[in-house]
């Protein structure tokens, strides 16, 4: 039977049992509070912990308490206003207080839990029941990178890697080959000595029998005495955990972003489309080890950039969605062959192309990039949830492949619920 021991360090007043006890009795109020949390949150800010409010309602707990009538005796700590006989004041507020705060409504702030969250806590709940499209396929590629694995056990090493349970197990096999021989001979000498290795006749010498007891008791002294001259832990005994380096093949992907940058892309458009990025960077970074990004920005025509340019550059002209398409697939056979990479594609426009543009974007994503690419997302940002369906989602909906997904964006608050049902695992969605 294995058995698992918890040594992880814990902070002062924290229990980590109690902890995980904690977020898995109430998985389901943390992850609202983590999804209300995610709509206030600035782009830097998405991938460190920090603290959610559970409301106190959702996490109370049967317990007992005295009910109304009888009389019982109380003793109030820090007392200096009261003495034995005074009456105290009902609290203010409607209802008695309780802590309802102010109004006595009962949802001030002072009712609302608040708990801290890790970073890694906050996104393994941020991405819980998540999974990439075509997972399973995920090519490894030829580039490997030097790993540690496990290869035995070494008489030399740092103090850190000492195996104390190989060591233990050296030194008692060395006690006994050097002194079991010794053993076993002080067992038959004690033997004699009791009386059960005796000749045990009339004619034997009673000198003799002398002779033999002494010559006894010092052949037990002396084996003794070499048994306990064998040391309980010898140098020779010290085995230490040992790790060699062996190349490991790199699960890596490629994310291009490809953003719609013309006049009708305003700030608040391109924070949409920023905050959908940073998601689903995020996201495949806890997939694969290595993940490149290649931003693409265009408007009659395409051009790769750097974050800064793709997201804080502004640029004038028309909208043309085919030059970055074509620009991306350039890129693909170039750096990125299918081969080797998993490549993702996710693209953010506000849908205002004009003439034979969206109609040519569509065949071209259709018949040349999507098979070579694991999943591609496309996110119209708009202003209304009202509006009306534009050019190019109305040409991108005649798309029929399952690695292809189009969603509508108007708010800081739908990126969360629009990217979890973009990819959420698939037993568990819900047929359209």
């Amino acid at each position: 039977m294995s058995v698992i021991i918890d040594r992880r360090l814990n902070e002062r007043n924290k229990s980590a049992g109690n902890r995980a006890r904690f977020m898995r009795r109430y998985k389901k109020q943390i992850r609202r509070a983590v999804s209300e949390r995610i709509g206030e949150r600035s782009i830097r800010d998405m991938a460190t912990g920090g603290e959610v409010d559970i409301p106190a309602s959702d996490i109370s707990e049967p317990r007992w308490r005295h009910g109304e009538g009888g009389e019982r005796e109380i003793v109030l700590p820090g007392n200096r206003e009261f003495e034995s006989g005074d009456r105290l004041k009902r609290p203010q507020g409607q209802g008695g207080g309780g802590g309802s705060g102010e109004g006595g409504e009962g949802d001030g702030d002072e009712d609302n839990f608040t708990f801290a969250l890790s970073r890694d806590e906050f996104m393994e709940i941020f991405f819980d029941d998540l999974e990439l499209p075509h997972l399973l396929r995920t090519e490894a590629g030829d580039i490997t990178e030097p790993a540690y694995e496990r290869a035995g056990y070494t008489r030399d090493g740092a103090p850190v890697n000492l195996s104390v349970v190989r060591t233990m197990q050296q030194a008692l096999g060395r006690r006994i080959a050097l002194s079991g021989a010794a053993r076993r001979r002080v067992a038959e000498l004690e033997r004699l000595q009791a009386g059960d290795g005796t000749v045990g006749t009339d004619e034997a010498d009673e000198a003799d029998v002398a002779a033999l007891d002494d010559a006894t008791t010092v052949e037990l002294e002396a084996l003794r005495s070499r048994i306990a001259r064998v040391p309980f832990l010898d140098e020779i005994d010290l085995r230490y955990r040992h790790r060699v380096q062996v190349p490991k093949p790199v699960s890596r992907a490629v994310m291009f972003c490809l953003m719609d940058v013309s006049a009708s892309m305003d700030e608040h458009r391109k924070d949409l489309a920023k905050r959908f990025f940073t998601l689903l960077y995020l996201f495949l970074s806890r997939k694969y080890e290595r993940v490149e990004i290649v931003f693409i920005r265009h408007t009659d025509d395409a051009e790769e950039v750097d974050e800064e340019t793709f997201f804080h550059d502004r640029k004038t002209g028309g909208t043309v969605v085919l030059s970055a398409l074509t620009l991306m697939h350039e890129i693909m056979r170039e750096r990125f062959p299918k081969d080797s990479w998993n490549i993702y594609g996710a693209q953010a426009s506000d849908g205002d192309a004009f003439g034979v543009d969206p109609e040519r974007s569509r065949v071209f994503l259709e018949e040349s990039l999507i098979p070579g690419l694991r999943h591609f997302a496309y996110i119209e940002v708009c202003e209304r949830p009202e509006r009306h369906r534009s050019t190019l989602s109305s040409a991108y909906a005649r798309i029929d492949d399952e690695r292809f997904a189009m969603r509508e964006v108007n708010e800081r608050r739908d990126i969360y619920p629009v990217f979890r049902e973009l990819f959420t695992a698939r037993a568990k969605r819900v047929p359209a």
